[in-house]
């Protein structure tokens, strides 16, 4: 385990362990309420608590460390509602895509699907993560951070669950038409570039960072976002079941236009966008997942998508660069971003 990652895996335990006790808190008065409903905070903090790197609740509490060169109780509260925030969002976005699992393990909808039908489940997933997400306000609210500094953080996660809602939309809209590059980014500009700016602007404001370092965090966060977008729709894509925990190639049955399929559209001839259309609406066989990525490969637009995702990384660093955090802030970002970078290197 390198630098970054014992960084990461360090503070990870920290926010999990406020997480669970969060969590096991608003299950007892769950449970007061209805045995029903405190199963149902039983399954989430089963969700929420499966193993995971923990990005954008880190990124929160480490861009507050950057400034204020120390961790506090206030900053890992906030931490609690971001990460809360995170995983009402993966909630909804596992039922709009209807995937049957998440970390290895059932997603919400499907659990409840299993019990009493499918408009159940669906039911339960939607309010499910509307609960997630007052519960991350109530966190934030909780915490010892002076009024002014609770409301604009809540301002920030309000406008930041808005548009992700608007961006999941046009992911859904792109399902039924192709977009253009500059089509692709508007609806990317508010999907994972979205998270990172909340995450990382969060803690940047909570630290009282300056003015101007705020502007150069949004740029930065922005930039990551796209990359990561980008490395993880080629993941889908070219990933074996092994290494992806799950089948690959889901995103191409669901009609979904990840960058490098849009760049397809672009550079492929006919019969091949042809041939990726049918394979995709046909299920989409181990050997037409192998021919789709061949195509992808063959006509460049891998290449493409992967230049695209590096400037965004090399961007990213540049900016972070230019900021006021402490060193040792700027060299883990500095290092993920080079991971989320460096790592693409294997789909060729």
């Amino acid at each position: 385990m390198v630098g970054w990652e014992k960084i990461l895996d360090e503070y990870s335990n920290i926010i999990e362990a406020k997480v669970s006790r969060f969590l096991d808190e608003n299950l007892r008065i769950a449970s007061a309420y209805h045995p029903y409903i405190g199963e149902l905070y039983n399954n989430l903090s089963e969700y929420v608590l499966r193993r995971g790197k923990r990005l954008a609740s880190c990124s929160t509490l480490l861009t507050y460390k950057g400034y204020r060169g120390e961790v506090d109780e206030r900053i890992l509260d906030v931490c609690v509602g971001v990460e809360l925030y995170r995983h009402s969002i993966l909630i909804h976005d596992d039922l709009a895509d209807d995937d049957e699992t998440r970390r290895g393990a059932e997603t919400i909808h499907r659990k409840y699907c299993q019990s009493h039908g499918l408009r159940f489940g669906t039911g339960v997933a939607v309010f499910a993560g509307n609960i997630l997400y007052t519960l991350a306000l109530r966190a934030i609210v909780d915490s010892d951070f002076n009024i002014q500094e609770k409301i604009q953080t809540i301002h920030r996660l309000n406008r930041a669950f808005q548009d992700v809602n608007e961006s999941q939309i046009l992911d859904l809209l792109f399902e039924h038409k192709m977009p253009d590059i500059a089509e692709w980014y508007v609806m990317a500009s508010k999907r994972a570039a979205s998270l990172f700016k909340t995450s990382i602007l969060v803690g940047a404001y909570l630290a009282e960072a300056p003015t101007r370092d705020l502007e150069i965090l949004e740029d930065a966060a922005e930039h990551i976002g796209y990359c990561f977008d980008i490395q993880d729709d080629i993941i889908d894509t070219f990933a074996s079941e092994q290494e992806y925990g799950r089948r690959p190639g889901g995103d191409l049955i669901k009609g979904k236009k990840p960058l490098h399929i849009v760049y397809t559209y672009m550079m492929a001839n006919q019969p091949q966008i042809e041939f990726i259309r049918r394979a995709a609406q046909s299920g989409l066989t181990d050997e037409d997942l192998e021919k789709t990525r061949e195509i992808v490969r063959r006509c460049g637009s891998l290449k493409e998508a992967v230049k695209r995702s590096m400037e965004h990384a090399d961007s990213a660093k540049n900016l972070i660069s230019k900021t006021g955090m402490n060193i040792e802030v700027k060299e883990f970002f500095s290092s993920l971003i080079d991971y989320i970078k460096e790592s693409l290197s294997w789909y060729k």
